[in-house]
């Protein structure tokens, strides 16, 4: 099964987030054996402040991510949820970022591993979303 990662999961992993670290990274190593881990541009470019250019690329093998850009079906599904978010009164300083992640994890794999603060099940109703501070 392929697994796209989202930001929260990797920044607990790469801060030693002293309450999520473990779980994420549990369930990261899960997630390698059952298959795949892919990450977009977005979780890689909020990554980046964390590592230095030397530093991604060892971060991104050691921890088996492949780097899967969006496409246009990827990027319109985003919008259409951000729309969607608009018209429902949200307002727009939410991340699109969140958007784009949610819809590139619905594209480009068959689950998110994410600490889900319950706006992509909302949105993205076809998505499998998996929440490593849910698990035992």
């Amino acid at each position: 099964m392929l697994t796209a990662i989202d930001t929260s999961v990797l920044m607990d992993v790469i801060s030693a987030d002293p309450v999520h670290a473990d779980s994420s990274e549990r369930a990261l190593r899960q997630a390698t054996q059952q298959g795949g881990l892919v990450v977009g541009e977005c979780v890689i470019a909020e990554i980046s402040p964390s590592l230095t250019q030397k530093e991604m690329p060892e971060f991104l093998k050691d921890w088996k991510l492949q780097f899967v850009p969006s496409s246009l079906p990827s990027a319109l599904l985003a919008g259409e949820m951000f729309s969607l978010h608009l018209k429902r009164g949200g307002a727009r300083r939410r991340i699109l970022a969140d958007f784009l992640i949610g819809a590139h994890a619905q594209i480009h794999a068959q689950r998110l591993l994410v600490r889900d603060r319950g706006y992509l099940r909302d949105y993205f109703k076809h998505l499998k979303i998996w929440d490593p501070s849910a698990s035992p």
